[in-house]
């Protein structure tokens, strides 16, 4: 039976060695698939700690030939895979420079950089990013609509997020420039922009510490910068608030069984999807959309 995927993952052919791997490589409910996946996603982990452990002085010092062989023959592994996923695709240049083509090349490419850029090898903790594909094998593919439904929300609220970013670049400048002339160098304060960034970390409530005023005055305007960092910080997310109840309410989901035909006589949405009546004025509601 033709397997009903996009045409970039259709199986070169009907038969053989490449229908028999493109099962195995790219379906993930049959056994063998199955067990496909979980040796792929044991690999994957494998190398990651390898490459953290390679970042370790004290482990490098003591086993950096044996991480190195490790970290190449993950590699090597990894390679043959992405060889062999090109391989059985109708379309192998549609799926390399797809989203998990770009993934899977990205996982094996900074060790070959490595011979000419040393030290690129720490790259390769993008690997981690392959463990998207359990949200294939453990069919959640659902959460991706979610995490849509989040993402295009925040696009959404992007104007209003921009705006209010730059309110706050200006409040920064201001202040800044202000405790440069009130604290001055002798204080820390050198120059505006690190001005600038003394006013970005108390005003975000961090309070590193490396630079603080000394002066009266300049510790007033410090606590005044304070209030305002904490009256800005809930902005932004009463903004993406807002616009993620607008977004739930176009989708239907923040009702769920109920439909949004709104009253023609008060207006009042969300009724029930056989409702013929509104439940506040009793008017009669128009035909539910099939």
């Amino acid at each position: 039976m033709r397997l009903l995927l996009d045409p970039q993952l259709n199986p070169r052919t009907e038969s053989g060695w490449r229908r028999r791997w493109f099962d195995i490589i790219y379906r993930h409910d049959t056994p063998s698939a199955r067990n496909f996946d979980l040796l792929l996603i044991v690999a994957i982990l494998a190398s990651v700690i390898v490459i953290m452990l390679d970042s370790v002085a004290s482990i490098h010092a003591r086993y950096a030939r044996e991480l190195l062989a490790l970290e190449w023959m993950f590699t090597v592994l990894f390679s043959v895979e992405y060889v062999m996923r090109l391989l059985v695709v109708r379309r192998p240049l549609r799926y390399g420079l797809s989203s998990w083509g770009l993934i899977d090349l990205l996982s094996i490419l900074p060790t070959y950089l490595s011979l000419v850029f040393p030290g690129s090898q720490s790259l390769l903790v993008v690997r981690i990013l392959r463990m998207l594909r359990l949200f294939r094998i453990l069919k959640l593919t659902q959460y991706v609509e979610e995490g849509g439904l989040l993402a295009g929300a925040l696009w959404r609220s992007r104007r209003k997020i921009f705006i209010f970013i730059c309110a706050v670049l200006t409040v920064v400048v201001i202040f800044g420039a202000l405790m440069y002339v009130i604290e001055g160098p002798e204080h820390g304060f050198d120059n505006i922009p690190t001005s600038m960034y003394w006013a970005i970390v108390t005003m975000a409530t961090v309070g590193f510490g490396d630079i603080a005023p000394q002066t009266p005055l300049g510790r007033l305007v410090s606590s005044v910068l304070i209030l305002i960092g904490y009256s800005v910080i809930a902005v932004p997310t009463g903004i993406y608030t807002a616009e993620l109840a607008s977004s739930l309410r176009e989708s239907g989901r923040e009702h769920p069984g109920r439909d949004r035909r709104g009253c023609p006589e008060c207006g009042l949405e969300g009724h029930d999807p056989d409702a013929l009546h509104c439940r506040h004025c009793g008017r009669h509601l128009p035909a539910a959309m099939g």
